[in-house]
């Protein structure tokens, strides 16, 4: 069996499916690990969704801001955003059953196996992957749940901005999805950023990437992620970044991660 790790499709299917042409993927034995964001600014969100949604247990994908936003516009709490291409998607008879599959997707994918750990964004650094797991489950719990719409609804702010365990209620549930989903920057202090958007180097100085900051309690885990499109492909300090930029005209990557060494190839997606 192989296992490979795909970064952010945002509704381009056509390059995926090249990839797993490439490597002869097989949904019998193979597993695909998507770093989330499968929706949104690419040509095939639809297609996309219903693609890794048919793939059954040969796919594990967690959940991205695109993905949240989605579900959000779906429940009816927020508003289809002028560069969203999602519109195929809510006009979609098997809409419904799409969106009940997405919300029940997790943040947080963990493999004890191959000892790597997929997110879409990141993770503060006062959490070691047991707290990550933890506070995954409480999102995941209430995203599946009755009342999922008011969560949908009540996620979209940047405070708080640091975390402690005595975070309760939406702040604590925002406060988690926020890093799970759109975390990029954060300081020595671990205050998290979510305005800085650039590569490392364009950031102000008293921030770094959620990576690199110093007694990070998630450093001996290997994890792949994605969300981080200025960043690029990355593979240093136990991490390894997929976000290639293929909705931007750029590149999607695929990795595969079962071996030895991770092997790594990429296609356009012109």
């Amino acid at each position: 069996m192989s296992v490979y790790a795909v970064g952010d499709l945002q509704g381009c299917l056509d390059p995926l499916k090249r990839l797993l042409d490439r490597v002869r993927f097989d949904p019998a034995g193979d597993r695909l690990w998507l770093v989330g964001d499968l929706v949104n600014r690419g040509p095939q969100s639809l297609e996309a969704l219903r693609f890794v949604r048919e793939l059954g247990d040969a796919a594990i994908t967690v959940l991205g801001n695109h993905d949240l936003h989605l579900l959000a516009i779906h429940q009816g709490v927020h508003k289809v955003r002028r560069r969203d291409t999602v519109q195929a998607i809510l006009d979609a008879p098997d809409r419904h059953e799409l969106m009940d599959w997405l919300r029940r997707q997790p943040l947080l994918h963990h493999d004890p196996d191959l000892r790597w750990t997929m997110v879409h964004a990141g993770l503060p650094p006062q959490w070691d992957l047991e707290t990550a797991l933890a506070c995954a489950r409480e999102v995941e719990a209430a995203l599946r749940g009755d009342d999922h719409g008011l969560l949908l609804e009540r996620m979209y702010a940047d405070k708080p901005d640091l975390w402690s365990p005595d975070l309760r209620a939406w702040d604590r549930l925002r406060f988690i999805i926020n890093c799970f989903t759109r975390l990029r920057y954060c300081s020595a202090d671990g205050h998290v950023d979510m305005e800085h958007k650039g590569p490392p180097g364009d950031q102000p100085p008293h921030l770094m990437p959620w990576f690199a900051v110093p007694g990070r309690r998630s450093a001996r885990e290997r994890i792949v992620f994605g969300h981080w499109s200025t960043l690029g492909l990355y593979q240093a300090d136990n991490v390894l970044a997929l976000d290639t930029g293929c909705v931007w005209g750029q590149s999607l990557a695929l990795a595969r991660l079962d071996g030895n060494d991770v092997e790594i190839m990429q296609t356009g997606c012109g």
